[in-house]
């Protein structure tokens, strides 16, 4: 089968597919052969600084997220052809992942799906459907008289955000630090350029998905009304860790903050999700689709965040 493989750092022009073995399945595992995947940030950073670390099982095939159908159920009880979505649980870094034709995944990290929705909308969905759905139920606990704020909304997981938030019947308040991409926002119900300080300048706001993360978050936690919540999911601003934070001074009387990880999916979350995009008769958006043979085109893209959305490559 084709495949990338990295061995140590890959700049995007440094990408390439090769011929490698299909692999070997082994109980608790399942063959699946990839459909589509969507591409993410954390591959980038893999192939960029991350593929030294220690921890890295290399060589490795990158991807943490695909959609396809069973090729060989091992042990699972499933049935060849079965479509499943894939995603996490190491997936492209303690084992191989989705760039390639075929993956073979561990069964607890793959879930059959019932949905016609074509394999490259299909692809959109696993990890970037999930942290929505996480961050917004589980962690903020979003209802329809809820007022969302979505910082840092110009990403595929804001873009989702705003579909679900709005199919509940949110209102929806969704930002962007690019003045030119204020109409990438239209489902949102306000758009505001992001200029580092919303307190003042947002109100109602009594749910917050913050995207940005630590760089902006104190300013986040005071931009909401009392007995709201704010969810820190993503760090778009660059900031990984808040120094000098005091919980006690800086998350204001009445305000509750939460994080979402996505690193444990399951099934009954999942066959929600599809049942709300059925509901709904919701299409997945994404930024732009590539061919499998494109994958290195498709990582200068990626490396270069010019793509409004998520990147899905169709195999």
């Amino acid at each position: 089968m084709k495949a990338v493989v990295l061995n140590g750092i890959t700049p995007a022009d440094q990408v390439k597919l090769t011929e490698v073995p299909i692999p070997q399945v082994k109980p608790g595992w399942v063959l699946v052969k990839v459909r589509a995947f969507g591409m993410n940030h954390s591959e980038q950073v893999l192939r960029l600084s991350e593929i030294e670390a220690p921890y890295i099982q290399k060589p490795v095939i990158p991807g943490i997220e695909c959609v396809g159908e069973i090729a060989d159920p091992s042990d699972s009880g499933w049935k060849v052809g079965q479509k499943v979505v894939a995603l996490m649980g190491g997936m492209g870094r303690s084992f191989d992942g989705s760039y390639a034709e075929y993956a073979l995944l561990p069964a607890h990290h793959v879930f059959p799906v019932d949905t016609d929705l074509p394999w490259d909308a299909l692809a959109a969905v696993p990890e970037t459907w999930f942290t929505a759905w996480g961050s917004l139920f589980e962690c903020l606990r979003l209802r329809p008289e809820d007022t969302l704020l979505i910082r840092g909304a110009t990403c595929a997981l804001g873009y989702a955000a705003i579909q679900i938030a709005k199919a509940l019947g949110c209102r929806v308040v969704a930002t962007t630090h690019r003045e030119a991409k204020l109409p990438l926002l239209s489902e949102a119900d306000e758009a505001v350029l992001d200029d580092g300080r919303l307190t003042g300048r947002v109100h109602g706001v009594n749910r917050a998905l913050d995207l940005v993360g630590p760089r902006f978050l104190k300013d986040t936690l005071t931009a909401v009304e009392k007995g709201g919540i704010v969810c820190n999911t993503g760090i778009l601003g660059g900031v990984f860790t808040l120094n000098d934070f005091d919980p006690i001074k800086d998350i204001p009387n009445g305000v509750y903050l939460t994080g979402f990880f996505s690193n444990y999916p399951a099934q009954h979350v999942m066959d929600a999700i599809f049942s709300f995009l059925k509901e709904h008769r919701l299409m997945p958006r994404y930024g732009r689709q590539y061919a499998f043979h494109e994958l290195p085109i498709a990582c200068e893209a990626l490396d270069s965040g010019n793509v409004n959305g998520k990147i899905v490559i169709t195999v």
